[in-house]
């Protein structure tokens, strides 16, 4: 985890200004990776107190303009936030409970990450989302 001082020099790289909302937010997306917004609000108020809902989605669509936070949405879910950028890996997702994890790229062959016609853009990023259920969600078939 960064600590305060990390916090603040990312804001500083990112030429956003250090505020103790934006520590803060920034703070409590480094420490509950893939929370969403009502959960990023009730880390932000245990660490500062009051502050505005629309303080903390002021801060964060500032943070992932600056690419210091990514927002990422699956299908048919609230919008989450994750401290992890700069890479292109994907999301594994439960059908049951919700839960999402990280899943590094795909390698070997995997045809569906190359588009077979751009139309002209520069792609640089291929979301993909594995949906399925987490060990905790399985239930075993009986034997």
């Amino acid at each position: 985890m960064p600590t305060p001082s990390d916090l603040e020099r990312m804001l500083r790289e990112a030429a956003l200004r250090v505020t103790r909302p934006r520590i803060a937010v920034l703070g409590a997306v480094h420490r509950h990776p893939h929370a969403d917004t009502e959960s990023i609000i009730g880390a932000v108020r245990a660490d500062l107190g009051v502050v505005s809902h629309q303080a903390v989605y002021d801060v964060l669509r500032a943070l992932t303009t600056a690419g210091l936070v990514r927002r990422i949405q699956p299908s048919g879910a609230l919008a989450r936030y994750e401290a992890r950028v700069g890479d292109n890996h994907h999301h594994v997702v439960c059908r049951s409970c919700g839960v999402i994890a990280d899943v590094d790229c795909a390698v070997g062959h995997a045809p569906c990450l190359t588009a077979c016609d751009d139309y002209g853009f520069a792609i640089d990023e291929a979301e993909v989302t594995y949906w399925g259920l987490c060990p905790s969600c399985v239930v075993p078939t009986p034997r």
